[in-house]
C-alpha cells in the first residue's frame, strides 16, 4: 500500500475515530441533564454542580494531585541521577542495573503491589500517604530514567568535557550543560510518571490506608453502587488540565530548543 494512498488516509481516520470517540462521549454525556448515561436528554451543568459540592471526591481529587506531583519531583530526582550515573559507568555489569532499574515496569502491578505491601508491613511503616509516595515512586522512576538515558545516548560527550576543560568541576559542568540539554527528557518522563500515577489503582489499593482515598480508588469503588455523570464532569475537567499541561510543556520544550539553537550558534 503506498504511503500517500487514500486507503491509509481512511484507515488512519478509522483509527483516531476509534480512539477519540469514548473521549467525545464523556465530555457530551458530563453535560447530560439525565442520570441515565443511555440517552442525551438536555444539557445541563447540574453534574459539574454536584462535582464541586462532592466533598469526597474534591478530597479523594486533591490527595491524587499531591500524590502525583510528590512521587513525580521525586521519580524525577531519582531516575534522572539514575541515568546519568549508568551513561557513565564503565562496569561490566551494567547491562544487568540497566535491566533492573526497568523491573517495576515488567512486573504485573497485583504482583509489585504484593510485594510493597509486604515490604511496608515488615518495616512496620504505617499504610497511608507515605506508603503511597514510595510506591508510585517504584514504578514512575522508571519511565523517567528511559526517558533521559536515551536523551544521554544522543548528546555530544564533548561539551560536558569542553566545560572541564574551562575549569567548571563536575557538578557545575553537569548543571550548565547537561541538565539543560536533558530537561525536555525529564520533563516528559514526569508527565508520562504523573499520568501513570494519577491512573493507578491495582498498586494503590495493596498500599493505602483506611482513611485514605485517591480518586481511582474512589471511582473504582462507586462502580459497586452506580457511576453517575459526575464522573464524566470529573474526567472532563481532568482531559482539561492535561490539555494545558501539555501545552505549557510543548512551550517551555520549544523555549528549550530555541536555547539550545543559540547554545550552539555561540559555540560555533
Amino acid at each position: 500500500m503506498k504511503k500517500n494512498s487514500r486507503f491509509s488516509g481512511i484507515y488512519l481516520g478509522i483509527i483516531f475515530f476509534l480512539m477519540y470517540l469514548p473521549v467525545v462521549v464523556v465530555i457530551i454525556f458530563s453535560f447530560n441533564e439525565s442520570k441515565l448515561p443511555v440517552r442525551f436528554s438536555g444539557f445541563s451543568l447540574t453534574w459539574y454542580q454536584e462535582l464541586f459540592q462532592d466533598e469526597d471526591m474534591l478530597e479523594a481529587l486533591k490527595n491524587s494531585l499531591i500524590l502525583g506531583v510528590s512521587s513525580c519531583l521525586l521519580s524525577a530526582v531519582i531516575g534522572t541521577l539514575g541515568a546519568v550515573g549508568l551513561a557513565r559507568i564503565k562496569w561490566r555489569t551494567k547491562g544487568i542495573l540497566e535491566y533492573v532499574s526497568i523491573l517495576p515496569l515488567m512486573i504485573p502491578e497485583i504482583i509489585l503491589g504484593m510485594v510493597l505491601m509486604a515490604f511496608f508491613y515488615l518495616l512496620n511503616i504505617p499504610f497511608g500517604m507515605l506508603t503511597l509516595l514510595l510506591g508510585h515512586t517504584v514504578f514512575c522512576v522508571p519511565y523517567i530514567l528511559m526517558e533521559v538515558k536515551a536523551r544521554l545516548a544522543g548528546m555530544d560527550p564533548a561539551l560536558e568535557e569542553a566545560a572541564r576543560d574551562l575549569g567548571a568541576g563536575s557538578f557545575r559542568a553537569f548543571w550548565d550543560i547537561t541538565l539543560p540539554l536533558i530537561m525536555p527528557a525529564v520533563m516528559s518522563g514526569s508527565l508520562l510518571a504523573f499520568a501513570m500515577s494519577m491512573d493507578d489503582v491495582v498498586i494503590s489499593i495493596f498500599i493505602n490506608g483506611p482513611r485514605l482515598s485517591t480518586l481511582p480508588i474512589k471511582v473504582y469503588t462507586q462502580l459497586k453502587t452506580g457511576v453517575t455523570p459526575e464522573i464524566n464532569a470529573l474526567c472532563t475537567l481532568m482531559l482539561v488540565f492535561t490539555i494545558v499541561i501539555f501545552l505549557l510543556y510543548l512551550l517551555v520544550r520549544k523555549i528549550s530548543k530555541g536555547k539550545n539553537i543559540l547554545f550552539s550558534t555561540g559555540e560555533k
